[in-house]
């Protein structure tokens, strides 16, 4: 079993490379869901959609998240009704959070719903929350306490961040699965996902930490910043608002105490020696994934890294 922590569009690049090398079947994705929000009396999941919606082929791959091909005419509508609609979501994915929320309201937990959501898509890989619970993700800015998605969607990441808070931790418990899927693979993948709000949150939610660290998995991880700069995304913000320094050395330094091998770009091959005194191999290796042969080739060097140090099932 391979278990893969997730955010949104960098880690759903690297997956639909990933289930090209393994089997679908055997792949668990844990995906962030400190970004999901009520929009339109609808429970919104952004990360777990663009998850989705990527593995089944069905993505706008010139933006990363959505459905290609959608159209806006119930947004357009509710913007006539005098509705805000700085969140942008297509006719086609309106349904998806109709089809959650109902779910939801019928009594099913998060992960059920997106059990459901994912075999409506045919798709074989498992795909978890991080949590069934009330989880949200807020940043304290110099223009005021505001939900991540308002921060980044509706102001464009421009406010200076001085904090992170993430409402309902301290109850938040995982859902059914996240645990048991790191302790039983034989590699855990940190997608190359936002380490603060994306890859941040899952580490918060109580025991997935420790599961990390008892696991006898091989744990890797790939870098998501590049010479110094998210390649999307406002990762380096909220890393200077936390007084972090923005580098791959940074990254690596928020995993230190759970991971095994860290794949570095090219581009940072300078900050090798540094992180490996940390007591983390690196794999330098181009970590860019403008094709789909750009995201093969870095999960076959991730698996191949694995590979070498343990035998899968």
């Amino acid at each position: 079993m391979i278990t893969a922590l997730a955010g949104g569009v960098g880690a759903a690049r690297f997956l639909s490379g990933l289930v090209r090398v393994v089997s679908e079947k055997e792949l668990v994705v844990v995906v962030n869901t400190g970004d999901d929000i009520g929009l339109y009396g609808l429970h919104v999941s952004p990360d777990i959609d663009t998850v989705t919606y990527t593995l089944a082929g069905v993505v706008d791959e010139a933006k990363g998240w959505g459905i290609k091909e959608d159209t806006f005419h119930c947004l357009e509508m509710l913007r006539s009704f005098g509705y805000e609609t700085w969140f942008n979501l297509g006719d086609k994915d309106f349904a998806t959070h109709l089809h959650r929320t109902s779910l939801l309201r019928r009594g099913l937990k998060l992960s059920e719903a997106t059990a459901e959501m994912c075999r409506v898509f045919g798709l074989k890989v498992r795909v978890l929350p991080m949590t069934d619970d009330s989880f949200e993700t807020w940043v304290q800015t110099e223009a005021g306490l505001m939900h991540f998605q308002e921060y980044m969607v509706k102001r464009g990441a421009k406010d200076a961040v001085s904090s992170v808070k993430l409402i309902g931790v301290e109850t938040a418990a995982p859902a059914p699965g996240v645990i048991d899927s790191i302790l039983e693979s034989q590699l855990v993948i940190v997608c190359p996902s936002n380490p603060i709000v994306s890859i941040g949150t899952i580490l918060s939610i109580r025991g997935v930490r420790e599961a990390l660290e008892r696991s006898s998995a091989r744990k890797i991880a790939i870098s998501p910043i590049v010479a110094g700069a998210p390649l999307k995304g406002p990762a380096d913000k909220l890393m200077k608002g936390l007084g972090l320094e923005v580098s791959a050395y940074s990254v690596a330094h928020l995993y230190r105490d759970f991971l095994d091998t860290f794949v570095l770009d090219v581009a940072d091959e300078n900050e090798k020696e540094r992180i490996e005194e940390l007591g983390i191999k690196v794999v330098v290796a181009n970590t860019i994934m403008k094709t789909l042969e750009d995201k093969i080739r870095l999960a076959r060097i991730v698996v191949k890294e694995a590979q070498e140090t343990t035998t899968f099932d």
